[in-house]
């Protein structure tokens, strides 16, 4: 009687060929990981008569999110009105998102997005809303308020600074030239000869603004408003941290901070459906 088992061929698998020449072995970079992805998450609730007030406003912060994904304007729902058991219970069902704002004012605004894409919590010393839109309108508010400002071409240059002032030149022509809904204008740092002092100058020129954003994804983008108007600085990071990406852009907000209009419509179909498990 004859087997249907085989073993293995000889001569294949890991260690089984023979080192390069130079004795190094072939290295493969980290593949990301952690990538966050939208889960349903139903609140372990009784719909009482006494969260009357969270329910009806889940259901308005929903209609909101699809008439924003199909152009209408940004709304903003106060919370502050809302006992504790109905507070908590909003908390539960927006959870954390992907992208993190922070706007420098007169209180500094935390905002969170919600894992409904385009519905952010926003908290300050003073308020505590939800504004459902692609991003909070403060961020085009106070985006370019000056934290540090831009000293531009008189910004002193120190030995190593070769590139930059170049660089400075161009940004602040695409800057005195933005028309709201030009396309976005982008200058790729990583694909440019430039030296570590250019970079540091490069930061002293353009100043900072007042809005800080984090989006997490595959690895983090962090883009930061500079003190020239519609200039950020966007950089982008693997899983390990490591900059991969680094670019100025010439734009309203960079669209890696928007929730797109698509999404909107999904985050108040997504709602609705959560509304529906807990009645």
């Amino acid at each position: 009687m004859v087997s249907n088992f085989h073993l293995p061929p000889v001569g294949y698998g890991p260690g089984s060929q023979p080192p390069e020449e130079d004795g190094k072995e072939l290295e493969y970079l980290p593949m990301p990981q952690d990538m966050r992805a939208y889960s349903a998450h139903i609140p372990f609730v009784e719909a009482t008569d006494a969260l009357t007030p969270a329910l009806d406003l889940l259901r308005e912060i929903a209609a909101a999110s699809i008439a924003s994904g199909k152009g209408g304007q940004n709304r903003v729902f106060d919370l502050s009105g809302l006992d504790r058991a109905n507070r908590a219970l909003i908390t539960e069902t927006m959870g954390e998102g992907e992208v993190s704002i922070k706007i420098h004012d007169i209180p500094a605004i935390a905002v969170q997005e919600s894992v409904f894409a385009g519905v952010w919590v926003l908290k300050s010393a003073n308020s505590d809303e939800i504004e459902v839109g692609p991003v909070p309108a403060k961020v085009f508010e106070r985006a370019f308020k000056s934290r540090k400002p831009a000293t531009l071409a008189l910004t002193e240059r120190f030995p190593g600074v070769l590139n930059a002032p170049s660089l400075v030149v161009e940004l602040a022509d695409k800057s005195k030239n933005y028309a709201g809904g030009d396309e976005p204008y982008v200058v790729n740092l990583t694909l440019l000869p430039h030296t570590e002092q250019d970079l540091v100058w490069l930061e002293t020129a353009m100043g900072l603004g007042s809005v800080d954003i984090l989006s997490r994804g595959y690895g983090n983008c962090r883009v930061t408003a500079s003190a020239l108007d519609h200039v950020w600085r966007v950089q982008f990071f693997n899983s390990m941290d490591t900059l991969i990406l680094d670019t100025f852009e010439v734009t309203a907000v960079p669209e890696v901070a928007l929730a797109a209009a698509e999404d909107l419509v999904e985050s108040g179909e997504r709602i609705i459906e959560v509304l529906e498990a807990i009645r």
